[in-house]
C-alpha cells in the first residue's frame, strides 16, 4: 500500500526515522542511553545493514512485483536461514543429523513457495528479492550473536541504536535510489504509520518485553506466526490470490524449522503450570542469546 505513493528508498527512510523515533522517546524515558564506543557504533552499523536497510529495501522492491502473502511466508523461512549460516560460521552452533534432515525439508519448502514454474504469485525475481531479505535477516542475526551479544549492551540500547544507524545509512543511499515525488493518500500516510511506528518501532518494544517474559527461545517462535499472518492480511486488505503451491511450501518451511529446532520436543516436555521456583534459586538462563534483528 506505501508503494502507491513512495518509491521503495522513500518508504524505507519513512519507516526507519518513525520506528527510531519511537525507540528514542522510550529510551529517554526509560533513561537509557545508547553506546558511546567507536567500535560499538560499528557494529551496529553492520547488523543496522544486514537487519534493516537491505532486508527493508528488498523487501519493497520485491513487494513491487509480487504479493504480501508471499513475501511474507518466504520471510518466515528466515530462522532456517538463520540455523544455515549459524552451523556454518559460528563454533558453538553445531551441526547435527535432526539440524541438517530439517533444513533439506525447509529447502524443499522454499522452492515450492518460489514456485519458478508459476507466474500466479508475481514475478520470479520479485520472490527473489523477498527470499534475499530473508538471508540478509539472517545474515544479520549471526552478526549479532557473534559481535554484539557478547559487548552485554541493554536490549532497548541496542535495539534503539541500530535504528537510529540504520536510518542515518539509508538517509545516505536514498538520493541514489529512484526518486519521485510522494504522493500522499490517506492510505499511504496510514500504511507509513502503521510499518514505522507498529511494524518497526512498537514490534522491538513488544519483542524484548516478551523475551523478558518467557525466555528467548520461546519468543523467537514469533517466527511461525509471520507466514500465517501475511496471507491472512494480504487476502482480506489485499484480495490477494491463495495458492497450492503457496499453501504447501509454507507448512514444509514451518515442518522444516520445527524439526530442526525439536519445537515439538520442547512442547512436549515443558510443564502446562511448572512449580514456582524459591526465591532463591538462580533463574536459568536463555539457551539462546537474543538478538535484535529477531523482532519481525
Amino acid at each position: 500500500m506505501s508503494l502507491e505513493g513512495l518509491t521503495p528508498g522513500q518508504l524505507v527512510l519513512s519507516r526507519l526515522l518513525l520506528g527510531a523515533a519511537v525507540l528514542l522517546v522510550i529510551a529517554a524515558i526509560r533513561k537509557v542511553g545508547l553506546p558511546r564506543s567507536g567500535v560499538v557504533w560499528a557494529h551496529v552499523a553492520a547488523a543496522a545493514l544486514f537487519g534493516n536497510v537491505i532486508p527493508f529495501l528488498l523487501l519493497s522492491y520485491g513487494e513491487k512485483t509480487t504479493g504480501a502473502g508471499i513475501a511474507g511466508v518466504l520471510v518466515g523461512g528466515t530462522p532456517l536461514l538463520t540455523l544455515t549460516i549459524a552451523t556454518a560460521v559460528l563454533p558453538a552452533e553445531r551441526a547435527t543429523p535432526r539440524k541438517a534432515i530439517g533444513l533439506v525439508i525447509g529447502f524443499l519448502g522454499v522452492v515450492l513457495v518460489i514456485g519458478p514454474w508459476s507466474e500466479s504469485l508475481g514475478s520470479t525475481g520479485g520472490r527473489l528479492a523477498c527470499l534475499g531479505a530473508a538471508l540478509s535477516y539472517a545474515t544479520g542475526f549471526v552478526y549479532v550473536r557473534k559481535y554484539l551479544s557478547p559487548l552485554g549492551l541493554a536490549p532497548l540500547a541496542a535495539a534503539g541504536s541500530q535504528l537510529v544507524a540504520a536510518a542515518a545509512l539509508q538517509a545516505v543511499v536514498t538520493p541514489f535510489l529512484a526518486w519521485h515525488t510522494p504522493h500522499f493518500t490517506g492510505r499511504v500516510a496510514g500504511s507509513i504509520i502503521v510499518l514505522g511506528l507498529l511494524s518497526t518501532g512498537l514490534a522491538y518494544v513488544l519483542y524484548f518485553r516478551l523475551i523478558g517474559d518467557v525466555g528467548a527461545t520461546t519468543a523467537s517462535a514469533v517466527n511461525y506466526v509471520v507466514p500465517v499472518a501475511a496471507v491472512i492480511i494480504s487476502v482480506a486488505a489485499l484480495g490477494e490470490p491463495v495458492t497450492w503451491n503457496l499453501v504447501a511450501g509454507g507448512v514444509v518451511v514451518l515442518a522444516g524449522m520445527a524439526w530442526a529446532e525439536n519445537r515439538v520436543g520442547q512442547l512436549r516436555t515443558t510443564p502446562a503450570d511448572p512449580a514456582p521456583k524459591p526465591a532463591s534459586a538462580p533463574a536459568p538462563a536463555a539457551t539462546r542469546a537474543p538478538a535484535v534483528e529477531e523482532s519481525r
